[in-house]
């Protein structure tokens, strides 16, 4: 299966919240619903939740993560369904990009210098790299869930970052004294859809920001420092350029399929 996942951003918490959160279910769902119609096997929605202010340092995203699952791409490819919407929707009518009783714009849709907006791109799920799993159930552990968004520097090839990301890296963070799970997702096209620009999705699991503290302020493993580094410190990727992240716990707040109802 192919997930396409969405973080989005605003300079204006927590004023734009509500509207946004209005338009996200009454207009931008259901016109993501008719535009993929029965494609769609899971359309879920998590806010992200209240961090210590040490995380903001770490490219963080505090508006919401979409995710919307889709059969395998060989089954997209055969139908190309998005070449043949389901509806009227993205041929016809236009995408409602902000709630009309707004009267100026979102700040969350403009470019804001240094943080993108919104960032879209799509991976393979379940998860291909399980480095660490299967320790906890659901009763002995709570779960936040580092959400991060990756790519390696310009000029660096993917084949350069992967190395050092799976033989070298990867080995090094499974030391985090607080981390519980990790896994990850090399990014992939999505027939229709966006061109591969990031490189991984991955996911560090803590029992609380205590957990996350420890391992990653606190008492850290000792790392090697990639010769490309485009950040002198861990994670070695620019903050907003090269590494996004969020935190969010392990349940949707929204079930779009559910709660959303798509136009004709």
């Amino acid at each position: 299966m192919i997930k396409s996942i969405f973080m989005m951003h605003s300079m204006d918490l927590p004023n734009e919240l509500p509207a946004f959160e209005r338009w996200l279910l009454r207009y931008h769902a259901p016109e993501v619903m008719s535009k993929d119609g029965p494609l769609q096997l899971r359309f879920v929605g998590y806010r992200p939740i209240p961090v210590i202010p040490e995380v903001l340092a770490y490219g963080y995203y505090n508006l919401r993560v979409t995710e919307v699952t889709f059969p395998s791409a060989q089954i997209l490819d055969e139908i190309e369904p998005l070449h043949q919407p389901a509806s009227h929707i993205d041929r016809i009518m236009k995408f409602t990009w902000q709630p009309p009783w707004v009267q100026q714009p979102i700040r969350w849709r403009e470019v804001t210098p240094g943080i993108p907006a919104r960032i879209a791109f799509s991976v393979n799920t379940p998860a291909p790299d399980i480095f660490m799993g299967g320790r906890y159930t659901t009763d002995e552990k709570s779960i936040i869930r580092w959400y991060q968004v990756t790519k390696y520097p310009k000029g660096v090839s993917l084949a350069e970052g992967e190395d050092w990301f799976l033989n070298v890296h990867v080995k090094e963070a499974l030391q985090q004294p607080g981390l519980t799970a990790y896994f990850s997702s090399r990014a992939c096209n999505m027939p229709g859809r966006y061109p591969v620009e990031w490189a991984r999705l991955t996911e560090m699991w803590y029992e609380d920001f205590h957990g996350w503290k420890k391992s990653v302020i606190d008492s850290p493993p000792k790392y090697t420092k990639p010769p490309w580094a485009s950040w002198d410190k861990y994670p070695f990727l620019q903050p907003y350029v090269d590494f996004n992240s969020t935190f969010i716990l392990e349940r949707p707040d929204h079930d779009y399929l559910r709660d959303a109802r798509p136009y004709p």
